[in-house]
């Protein structure tokens, strides 16, 4: 079953990472309230990003890396500044 892994911005500008296998329907739910106890806090919502798996395993895995990383990390991902990545990746202390 395919999946996807997604990024909503909520109104507070903080970003919610999340998985699906029905991408308009999650995004539905989340906007009505009916999703995430998160997104509820911090509606509306706006999807910024998405990626398509295969399988909804996958785009599970994908949403828990994506889910740790910094929110410049994340800017990155979703403004297709793919070469910045490695660089936001190193610790801090290696920069």
């Amino acid at each position: 079953m395919q999946g996807y892994m997604y990024i909503l911005e909520c109104s507070d500008s903080s970003f919610y990472v999340g998985s699906t296998h029905d991408l308009d329907l999650r995004l539905a739910q989340n906007q009505a309230g009916e999703g995430a106890n998160y997104t509820k806090k911090a509606l509306p919502i706006k999807l910024v990003y998405y990626e398509v798996f295969a399988r909804i395993d996958e785009a599970f895995y994908r949403e828990k890396q994506v889910q740790g990383w910094s929110r410049r990390k994340k800017l990155a991902l979703i403004n297709s500044d793919n070469y910045k990545l490695p660089e936001l990746s190193k610790a801090y202390r290696d920069r």
